[in-house]
């Protein structure tokens, strides 16, 4: 069945109400009669099959037939902030993000950010990007429909909260050894729903005073292995590792 992602305000206890592209999607595109069933999410948890009773030109409305109980999202909420990376890596980032289960993403500047957007780039740039969220969520059956922030400085992203904050640190990879890292440390520490953000700058990374900077404001550096990864590869390292902590150790 087709998976489309609805604004809560769109469900009540037994109807929802498909609005929009995702309307046109189903008379148009896909060519669905009254009848067929299609599943659809709030983006905060609920999922429901549903079955198409009603068709206008931009709206199509729905009973609820059954509630699903899905277990698609990842045992701990995962924030990904992004140092803002050049051309179209910022697009890769949040797909691949969504695809391996993160939350939501702060896009934010800092010392060494290249590209800059003005008010009017940036409005058409948040459209885009909260489309590729959308289609990455549902082609991968996500409950949860990811959070995507403004633009934000390097002052703002310290005053993220979360219940542990790292900062992916090249000059933590020449300082692994046979014990546990501190990002391991970090996901022990953590508990099912707790919050986790972690800080990857753009190209470059992040210069020692921003380092240092985030550590004033309780961010922990991190190594993301003995490798140094393009700013697009680490948040899906990130985000992997985590994955494969709770979900397959069962940490």
């Amino acid at each position: 069945m087709q998976r489309y992602f609805l604004p809560p305000d769109h469900f009540t206890p037994n109807q929802c109400v498909i609005t929009g592209q995702d309307a046109y999607h189903i008379q148009r595109v896909m060519r669905m009669s009254l009848g067929e069933r299609v599943i659809c999410c709030d983006g905060r948890g609920r999922s429901v099959v549903a079955e198409l009773t009603h068709f206008d030109t931009d709206v199509v409305r729905c009973h609820i037939v059954q509630e699903l109980d899905e277990q698609r999202e990842l045992p701990v909420q995962v924030t990904i902030a992004q140092g803002l990376p050049k051309g179209d890596k910022m697009e890769w980032v949040l797909q691949k993000g969504t695809e391996l289960g993160a939350v939501r993403f702060v896009p934010f500047v800092s010392e060494r950010t290249i590209v800059k957007y003005d008010q009017q780039k940036e409005k058409k740039k948040r459209q885009r990007w909260q489309k590729i969220i959308k289609e990455a969520a549902e082609q991968t059956h996500r409950q949860w429909l990811p959070e995507l922030s403004p633009i934000v400085t390097i002052d703002e992203l310290a005053q993220l909260e979360a219940d542990t904050k790292l900062v992916a640190d090249e000059e933590q990879s020449t300082k692994l050894s046979s014990c546990p890292s501190a990002f391991v440390q970090a996901l022990k520490g953590l508990e099912e729903k707790q919050h986790l953000a972690v800080a990857i700058g753009p190209e470059g990374g992040f210069s020692r005073e921003e380092i240092h900077f985030l550590k004033q404001h309780g961010f922990t550096p991190i190594s993301l292995g003995r490798r140094i990864l393009r700013t697009e590869t680490a948040s899906q390292y990130v985000l992997a590792a985590i994955s494969f902590y709770f979900e397959q150790m069962g940490g």
